[in-house]
């Protein structure tokens, strides 16, 4: 039924639809294959009224009208039945299953997969004794195809086990076949239900390989379009620089063919992963190539639509007006289909920007709206929901900007029933995030507050798919993931007159912080790895947890005090000030002359967080704080803290987690026994640490240690040291750099900067030999980047990426000096079981200050704890 060349364009087609929009999240697998069968002597040959309708069925399909595509192929379903053809039945129903599943209708598409999968069954009985004939090889490919339709309808349905189960038997039956495209279209989708269950390595693995078994096939448009695919799942994935590379095979390939539309979507591609990678001119000279290459408008203006994007990021005002005046003309040409009605909401959006960045009037809303309205009927026209819910809402959002609350929210509620009924949560979020701005505006805060929170439990519910693909690919998530959970919380503590806040709403609003936190980590790492470690949390009856918030007028500060008791106050501080205090702070810290401009800036930071809650504390007698920290919050050591006279550190054991559902705290009960590796010369463009070999010695003095010094510390020994053997503590004496994005954050061995993602490797056959986590980890010798207001991120990421329930490390790295003898004095301390970690690190942390010699803050304040702080 469908030919090579039919094949490929539909990928093809899949492949620009793909990384044009922002607003569809679905699971990124390669395009479907229809169902088909190339016997010739078949009964179908006496119905070319059903062949004709499956053949116009996958051109609508292709067309992207997917609603017609349904339609046809109920005709084919209709004309086929009662002929005995059971092949070409279960061929129409499987592909009428692909139809319903872009139309959101699940039900309907669940009924025809089985419908399918019966027939097969019921026909393959039937032909038991022809299983080896040709009749019998095509029933078999049939059931393949069909398995891998099922498995794409699992997948979307958030059933990525039973996705990952169907795939492996249709995979199975592609290899007995010989059909090598589909077994690496196969494992390219099983790699995506790989990703969702959070086996992120496995998911990798299977990627290479089929780049591997694409190595030694000839050269064909197949193999082009497979590598473009790869290419393209790598990039979402945040492993840019491969995907690059890559990309860029499959344009060689493409060039040699040659493929004019194919070497299109694959400049379009490279422009993306270049935009990603933040390289705008190599971007748009990406696009500009595409725009002169591409025969297809759809693939053009996606190149444009792209290029307009960066042109409004980078403030090249004059050339967006240009290229927009462009792209109107061209929208007429473009056929009805779900890429261009998309393209003209993007496009839509890009002219709201441009609007609120300029004030300018070259399209007035009320052109934008018209825009809008056009997309709204032709998304109808494909009974097209999720784009008609989407073009609905964006329509929202231009009544919003011109403050006509009541149409905007009939508009919203509109588009969220369509995306409630599709079950779409992916846009679904967007729009209850929406309707909270609204109701918010127009003074209803409990409505709000409902809408929002409504909005976070879509946003929970979609974590595994918004952290499996790379934020800057997809969605922005400083964008519109970060402030869904910034402003519910600035709503649940907006009080109501002069009453004061419900322990309700204080509790709401720190588990909402939590979340974000959560959130954040999970969109440094990519990947939902965190979903095993999260728990309920078990209390420290000790302890006080404090959650400081910097929202844009104020800054808010929640405390948990012991017995539960909750403690809440304001200060009136813009957003701007709190970063500016807060970076000029982080400025002068590590500076050698600079105390007196240190303690005037952290009593100002004392003042906020700490002085309304004195009294408190003292009376609750509270012994360890333990910080919730956000923004540029996190690279201040919170023991710098002055209230005047004394530092905070000098009253409380301190202690940072990025939320108490990701810890467990519980004292350390093991054997003192550590791996110690460290640097004493320079490596890796770092100045040499000649006191480190000091550091080491006096560990190994005072703890059994398995010490790896210079040459002997690699990324391999390291590997085999801590899997070999059964030592909690793990101390790296070396330079590392920790920033708010994973690919900047590492530690430095000897051969090699060790970055973040390639650190769990170090430790996996630790998961798979031994069920103890690592007890401690300790970095004593790295620094946060300058300049990035989440730097100290890295710290958390470095922490559950090693999988260690407690992390020591340094904001940053000054004087080797004093760091052995800050850690000669921690070994000597933590060998006292009646201690937690947080006092041994005060301990350890007060003989520094109390050293003539170190008493200034410089020196003893870039330790912090985080995680179990017991």
């Amino acid at each position: 039924m469908a030919r090579k060349k039919s094949r490929l364009r539909k990928i093809k087609r899949f492949l620009s639809v793909l990384l044009l929009l922002a607003m569809f999240l679905g699971a990124l697998l390669l395009p479907p294959t229809f169902a088909h069968v190339t016997a010739e002597n078949s009964i179908i040959q006496k119905l070319p009224y059903a062949q004709s309708l499956l053949e116009q069925g996958s051109k609508l399909y292709e067309a992207e009208r997917f609603a017609e595509a349904a339609t046809s192929w109920q005709q084919a379903i209709s004309a086929l039945q009662g002929n005995g053809d059971g092949q070409r039945l279960a061929i129409a129903l499987g592909n009428l299953s692909l139809a319903y599943q872009q139309l959101g209708r699940w039900s309907e598409a669940e009924t025809a997969i089985a419908q399918s999968l019966n027939l097969l069954q019921t026909t393959q009985n039937i032909d038991t004794k022809e299983r080896t004939s040709e009749r019998g090889s095509a029933l078999t490919q049939i059931l393949a195809q069909v398995l891998d339709i099922k498995g794409r309808l699992q997948l979307a349905q958030n059933k990525a086990e039973d996705a990952l189960d169907t795939w492996r038997l249709s995979v199975d039956i592609y290899a007995k076949i010989g059909d090598e495209r589909a077994v690496i279209q196969n494992r390219i989708n099983q790699a995506q239900a790989l990703q969702a269950l959070g086996f992120y390595r496995q998911a990798e693995k299977t990627l290479r390989e089929s780049t591997q078994i694409l190595q030694s096939q000839p050269n064909s448009p197949v193999k082009v379009a497979a590598l473009h695919s790869l290419g393209n799942v790598v990039q979402v994935t945040g492993d840019l620089e491969t995907s690059r590379q890559i990309l860029q095979q499959s344009l060689e390939l493409a060039s040699s063919l040659p493929d004019q539309e194919a070497i299109a979507d694959i400049l379009l591609s490279l422009g993306n992963t270049a935009r990603v990678q933040q390289d705008t001119q190599t971007a748009i000279k990406y696009y500009q190539q595409t725009i002169k290459t591409a025969t297809s408008p759809t693939t053009r203006i996606q190149a444009q639509a792209n290029q307009l994007r960066l042109l409004l990021k980078t403030e090249q005002l004059s050339a967006f007006q240009t290229l927009s005046s462009q792209i109107k003309t061209q929208l007429h040409d473009l056929p009805v289909s779900r890429t261009a009605i998309s393209a003209q909401i993007n496009f839509a959006q890009s002219l709201m920007q441009f609007r609120k960045k300029t004030a300018a009037d070259t399209d007035s809303w009320l052109d934008i709206a018209q825009l809008l309205a056009t997309a709204i009927e032709q998304a109808k026209s494909l009974q097209d929901r999720r784009t008609e819910s989407y073009a609905i809402g964006v329509l929202g959002q231009v009544y919003e900007q011109t403050q006509q609350w009541s149409d905007a929210q009939n508009l919203t509620q509109q588009a969220l029933l369509i995306a409630q009924d599709i079950d779409a949560k992916d846009i679904g979020y967007q729009w209850q995030w929406q309707l909270g701005r609204l109701l918010k505006a127009k003074g209803d805060i409990k409505a709000a507050v409902a809408a929002y929170t409504e909005a976070v439990n879509n946003l929970q519910a979609l974590r595994s798919d918004l952290v499996a693909v790379n934020s800057a690919v997809k969605f922005s998530f400083r964008e519109e993931v970060e402030p869904v959970y910034r402003q519910l919380v600035d709503l649940l503590l907006q009080s109501q007159g002069n009453s004061q806040l419900s322990s309700e709403n204080l509790a709401k609003a720190s588990n909402t912080i939590e979340l974000l936190q959560i959130a954040e980590l999970e969109n440094f790492f990519r990947n939902n790895c965190l979903n095993a470690q999260i728990r309920n949390p078990k209390k420290d009856p000790t302890a006080a947890i404090i959650y400081p918030f910097i929202l844009p007028d104020r800054l808010e500060v929640i405390i948990q005090l012991p017995q539960q008791r909750w403690l809440h106050y304001t200060t009136p501080v813009v957003e701007k000030e709190v970063e500016t205090t807060l970076a000029q702070l982080q400025e002068n810290l590590p500076k050698p002359h600079t105390l007196r401009q240190v303690q005037s800036l952290s009593q100002k930071v004392y003042k906020w967080l700490i002085q309304p809650a004195e009294a408190a504390l003292v009376e609750t007698k509270t012994p360890t704080l333990v910080f919730v920290l956000d923004g540029w919050l996190r690279n201040i050591p919170m023991a710098a803290l002055y209230d005047g006279k004394q530092y905070l550190v000098e009253k409380y054991n301190i202690a940072l987690t990025p939320s108490l559902q990701l810890i467990e705290p519980k004292p350390f009960e093991k054997q003192l026994k550590a791996i110690v590796a460290g640097l004493t010369e320079a490596s890796s463009g770092f100045s040499a640490l000649p006191n480190v070999k000091l550091e080491l010695e006096e560990i190994g003095s005072q703890v059994p240690s398995s010490i790896l010094l210079n040459q002997k510390f690699t990324s391999k020994t390291l590997q085999n040291r801590i899997n070999s053997l059964s030592f909690p503590i793990v101390h790296l004496a070396t330079h590392g750099q920790f920033s708010s994005k994973a690919e900047e954050t590492f530690i430095v061995a000897w051969d090699e900067r060790i970055y973040v993602k390639k650190l769990n490797e170090l430790v996996r056959t630790l998961e798979q030999n031994r069920p103890e986590a690592i007890e401690l980890l300790i970095l004593s010798a790295c620094q946060t980047a300058t300049g990035d207001e989440q730097a100290a991120l890295g710290i958390a990421g470095v922490a559950f990426q090693a999988g260690a329930r407690s992390t020591i490390a340094s904001l940053w790295n000054l004087d080797d000096e004093s760091t052995a003898v800050l850690m000669s004095q921690f070994y000597q301390e933590l060998a006292n079981k009646n201690l937690t970690k947080a006092e041994v690190l005060r301990h350890a942390q007060l003989a520094l200050l109390q050293n003539p010699k170190y008493k200034r803050p410089r020196f003893w304040a870039p330790y912090v704890l985080l995680g179990n702080w017991l």
